[in-house]
């Protein structure tokens, strides 16, 4: 099997010929270094920095410049090998590529951070322990409602995302089914507190109509960019990434998800499985609570049951026992165990995923969440030393 048909039969809960690994991102420069590979985003603070000097503080000629460089052919080429090329070395099946905001599609830009097409603001910072360049979420530009809808409109049919897909099918293509890439999308939830910072949102969520008015929005964009996707050629799978927990529970009351947000995330997964998508949901934290909708609005897999919530019950081997038969798993060795423990733990760990989920198809190893800078470069390794070992089906681990 090439990795795109290993990724879709086991989102279908099938067995392939190997256990399938993703990320969602490697934001790790040791991991780089070893793969004698660049990192994607390195000299971006830089890059930012000089071009500000050079249009002598015009944020409207930096803004223009920067995105003009950035839809280049040879710039989007460049970007998606450095993205693509560490995974397809690494022996990673399946990639993203993030097609609405953040760093690929800013609205403005500025000397040291840059607003994206929702109005989220990110800092250009350099991570202290290793010089790393990394964009932070640090606040939305809305402060009322009113600011809200005054601000532009959001479309996902445009020549700079088209020109960014069409790059990434062929990225795809000419890697000879080494690499599966699918479009990554940001949800409903998200972006809806993140423009606004939490603070102004929960004021906002008070009242009913006001914040069904943000949601909508967003819901209806997501909704646009899957038909979107459909029709300019994607046949795999579309991944949404939409975090409505945290360490210790949901970042809103159950009731205000089921009545704002699952229903958009219903419609996406309507308008996918329409044109023949599968969809995974990326939402970190402890979601429990949401769990069976997320199943029953039509979610095929999710990522990453992040392992270290305070619920214990929120398991990945417990919610496997119960939901198996509804949706694939994806996940789910711990970043900060990727971080502070040793070779033999991960390995153990590793290996129990792969024992306890593989069997029948269904299940996709990945961190739980993303490989960040702290992750142990040896750690990193014998996560996926081990699922080499132990990931050919039939599955055979004592």
């Amino acid at each position: 099997m090439n990795c795109r048909e290993r990724i879709l039969t086991a989102l279908n809960m099938e067995e392939p010929d190997k256990v399938p690994s993703f990320e969602l991102s490697i934001d790790n420069l040791k991991i780089c270094k070893h793969f004698n590979e660049d990192y994607v985003f390195q000299g971006m603070v830089k890059s930012f920095n000089d071009t500000y000097d050079l249009c002598q503080g015009d944020t409207n000629a930096l803004t223009k410049t920067i995105k003009m460089a950035t839809e280049t052919r040879t710039y989007i080429k460049n970007t998606l090998n450095r993205h693509i090329n560490i995974y397809k070395k690494i022996g990673i099946d399946l990639a993203i590529v993030p097609f609405t905001g953040y760093i690929l599609f800013p609205v403005k830009c500025e000397r040291t951070h840059f607003i994206d097409e929702y109005g989220r603001v990110f800092d250009l910072r350099k991570n202290p322990a290793d010089g790393m360049d990394i964009a932070y979420y640090r606040d939305g530009i809305f402060k009322n409602l009113e600011e809200f809808e005054s601000f532009q409109d959001l479309d996902v049919d445009t020549p700079r995302r088209e020109k960014y897909f069409k790059a990434m099918k062929k990225t795809e293509k000419d890697s000879q089914g080494r690499i599966s890439i699918i479009p990554a999308v940001w949800g409903v939830f998200e972006p809806s507190w993140q423009v606004f910072g939490f603070s102004t949102f929960s004021k906002i969520l008070r009242n009913s109509k006001k914040i069904k008015k943000v949601f909508d929005k967003f819901g209806k964009f997501l909704v646009n960019s899957v038909k979107t996707f459909i029709d300019w050629g994607e046949t795999g799978a579309i991944l949404i990434m939409d975090d409505y927990g945290y360490k210790t529970g949901l970042l809103m009351n159950p009731k205000n998800y089921k009545t704002y947000v699952l229903p958009w995330l219903e419609e996406a997964c309507r308008a996918a499985h329409k044109g023949g998508l599968k969809v995974i949901l990326h939402s970190c934290g402890d979601i429990l609570q949401l769990f069976e909708d997320i199943v029953k609005v039509g979610v095929d897999a999710i990522h990453p049951i992040e392992p270290t919530t305070a619920n214990s019950k929120y398991n990945i081997y417990e919610l496997y026992e119960k939901f198996s038969e509804g949706i694939s798993f994806i996940g789910n060795v711990s970043p900060q165990d990727l971080a502070d423990k040793d070779q033999n733990f991960i390995k153990s760990y590793t290996k129990n995923l792969v024992k306890k989920l593989a069997p029948g198809g269904g299940f996709i190893l990945s961190s739980g969440h993303s490989i960040n800078p702290s992750v142990k470069l040896e750690n990193f390794l014998a996560m996926h030393n081990t699922l080499k070992k132990y990931g050919t089906y039939p599955i055979s681990v004592s």
